[in-house]
């Protein structure tokens, strides 16, 4: 039987400024938890433990992801977690190139980078800036490639305030073709946030919305509640926030019988992580990009682990 034999702590520094609706990011602490078989300490599964205390009052989620990570690796005994195509190399998963915030030449300059990789989906982070010269980069990209070539979402983070503000500027947002936007304005205004998504002209996704508060918050009946009430477009999840692996595989379930879709996105999670949060949307089989972070972002990521970024697909090698 396997048991915890250690919790590791380690700090991922970041590159550059990772900067979010709700401040900038410079470092991510986190801790490493390894099982042990009782009987033959050969035998080892590690999963990660990344909470991000700024977005999630509750650290369960994360808690939980890490256990259910560890033992999947336990039980498998290989960094290819998942018996799939991606798994064996044969097929990769499309994501989209994330622009994170930052002044307006840089977050241009970070566009071009992107596209030049060959990412034909971009998300941009807006609201930390002037929502005109926002305006004005998504308008540079639409101008030089239609929505055939380049789809582009964007993630607000909650940063609109809700009513006639965040309406107009869905308006605004919609005139250039976009993908969707998540989380248009803060979560837990179920009655504002169903009024947009009854109301918008552009399809809105939930993220923020689905972390959990409460224990109450982790049932299937809250989820069922939410989604009811709200009615969105799309949901994001985030395993490490969203009720880890299990929960997000219920918040599938929940979404497509309400014939809602989804995509799978990563939070800032090192390459063990990242890791197990490829394996586990590979099994789904996605056909749109999804919001998995390339393992690019900090100077002193894990090594040793199977992905590789081939254009704008993620490949286990």
């Amino acid at each position: 039987m396997p048991r915890i034999s250690k919790i590791t702590p380690y700090t991922l520094r970041f590159k550059f400024q990772a900067g979010t609706s709700r401040g900038t990011y410079t470092e991510h602490k986190v801790k490493y938890i390894e099982l042990t078989d009782e009987n033959d300490p050969t035998h080892v599964g590690i999963g990660e433990y990344a909470p991000l205390p700024d977005l999630s009052p509750d650290t369960a989620s994360a808690m939980l992801f890490a256990h259910e990570t560890a033992l999947w690796h336990y039980n498998r005994q290989t960094l290819r977690l998942s018996d799939t195509p991606f798994s064996r190399g044969e097929a990769g998963i499309p994501i989209n190139g994330l622009i994170w915030m930052g002044h307006y030449d840089l977050m241009k300059q970070r566009i071009e980078e992107k596209i030049s990789a060959g990412f034909r989906c971009l998300k941009l982070k807006i609201g930390a800036i002037s929502f005109d010269d926002e305006i004005s980069l998504l308008k540079q990209i639409r101008n030089r490639f239609p929505r055939e070539t380049i789809e582009l979402r964007v993630d607000a983070n909650g940063a609109f305030l809700a009513g006639d503000d965040a309406m107009r500027k869905l308006d605004r947002l919609a005139q250039l073709d976009l993908h969707s936007i998540e989380q248009p304005i803060r979560a837990g205004q179920w009655e504002e946030m169903a009024q947009l998504c009854r109301n918008t002209p552009l399809p809105i996704a939930l993220d923020e919305e689905l972390i959990p508060t409460s224990f109450d918050t982790y049932t299937t009946t809250y989820k069922e509640e939410l989604l009811d009430a709200i009615r969105p477009q799309y949901i994001v999840l985030k395993p490490s926030l969203h009720g880890a692996l299990s929960g997000c595989d219920e918040w599938i379930r929940l979404a497509e019988q309400r014939g809602m879709q989804w995509w799978a996105t990563s939070a800032l999670e090192s390459n063990v992580g990242l890791n197990a949060i490829a394996h586990w949307v590979a099994q789904y089989r996605p056909d749109i990009p999804q919001g998995l972070g390339t393992g690019q972002i900090y100077e002193n990521n894990i090594e040793g682990y199977p992905l590789e970024l081939r254009g704008d697909e993620m490949w286990c090698k």
